[in-house]
């Protein structure tokens, strides 16, 4: 519990610098639970500033949780086009079916139950049940974790389980009255002043006085990430197939990386452009016009990294086995996963 309190010393500075410089955010300027519950589910994997424009757009098209519940997968997947990691928009509208057949539209407003709905986790959990409903519950993500870690001078990996647990520990014994604002106090200066890469910007940290990665110049240390993720590497041919005015497309399975997206026709292996007709040909009774190489492109996802080259080809016919849409259905109808998107952009008609 001593080990606990000690934090305490940081409450007061860390208020009084957030209510003078905190930003002025689309999902802060009033407590709506469902504002808040969406742009954290955006921020989980994308800066505030990337996730400005989608926010914007997604509450455009659709603005309460009923209108969540209701709408096509299609639409929702399109909306959340760019953003990547689709199984959290999937999730969202999970949950806003949840919140409209048990609590009549609103958002859960305890940190309890709001961990029970699909997607979201203790954190999301404890941002929404402090900013939204003053609940003095810890909101701790990598940003959080940073911050306590320089400021305590920890040096256990933040990427395992029980560091998390321990930090959020600390902070369940000295959350304030002020909770909500307190945990995005602790955020933004994750966010802009206790920096990621590089160094972060001690000389105008409000927690400068007492932190001890800055005393004992540790910040190039802290926090200790060890853990490493082993990804697999893939290799894959992406071809854009224009016939006339319109491209191909097909759905990917229900299930597994990217469920339920559009793609390009795309092959296992690094292919010429000779491999590349004559698969079409042998597979898809295609006869082809032109063919051109549009460029490389490697995607990171979590476990699995795709190092992709990609072919224009022109084909006289189409084939009723693919999904063909002109370039403005592309755009606004279709959701392509960002993995394809550098290809999207090459596409000439």
């Amino acid at each position: 519990m001593e080990q606990e309190k000690k934090l305490e010393w940081i409450i007061h500075p860390l208020l009084n610098w957030f209510e003078k410089e905190g930003r002025i955010l689309p999902w802060r300027t009033e407590k709506n639970p469902y504002y808040i519950w969406l742009s954290e589910i955006m921020l989980q994997q994308t800066r505030i500033e990337a996730v400005k424009k989608y926010y914007d757009r997604f509450l455009e098209e659709i603005p309460t949780i009923k209108d969540l519940a209701e709408v096509k997968e299609e639409k929702l997947l399109k909306l959340w086009e760019g953003l990547g990691y689709y199984n959290r928009a999937r999730n969202l509208k999970k949950a806003a079916q949840i919140i409209v057949e048990q609590y009549a539209g609103a958002m859960p407003a305890s940190y309890e139950q709001l961990l029970k709905l699909p997607g979201i986790g203790e954190y999301t959990a404890g941002a929404i049940a402090s900013i939204a409903y003053h609940e003095k519950v810890p909101a701790v993500d990598g940003n959080v974790l940073r911050v306590i870690s320089r400021i305590t001078g920890s040096k256990q990996d933040i990427l395992l389980p029980i560091t998390k647990k321990q930090v959020t520990n600390q902070l369940k014994q000295i959350m304030p009255e002020e909770a909500g604002n307190f945990n995005e106090a602790l955020m933004e200066l994750g966010e802009i002043i206790c920096l990621p890469n590089g160094e972060p910007l001690c000389t105008i940290c409000p927690l400068k006085e007492n932190c001890i990665a800055k005393k004992e110049n540790l910040t190039s240390q802290i926090p200790v990430r060890e853990v490493k993720i082993k990804r697999r590497k893939e290799e894959k041919t992406i071809i854009i197939l224009q016939c006339g005015k319109k491209v191909a497309i097909q759905k990917r399975e229900s299930k597994g990386l990217l469920a339920g997206m559009h793609q390009f026709l795309n092959i296992e292996g690094n292919l010429t452009k000779e491999e590349v007709i004559k698969y079409l040909i042998d597979n898809w009774n295609l006869k082809i016009e032109q063919i051109e190489e549009i460029g490389e492109y490697t995607h990171i996802f979590s476990h699995v990294e795709w190092k992709m080259k990609g072919y224009q080809m022109k084909v006289k016919q189409e084939n009723s086995k693919l999904l063909w849409v002109e370039q403005k259905e592309l755009e606004k109808q279709y959701p392509i996963p960002t993995a394809f998107q550098f290809f999207k952009k090459k596409i000439k008609i």
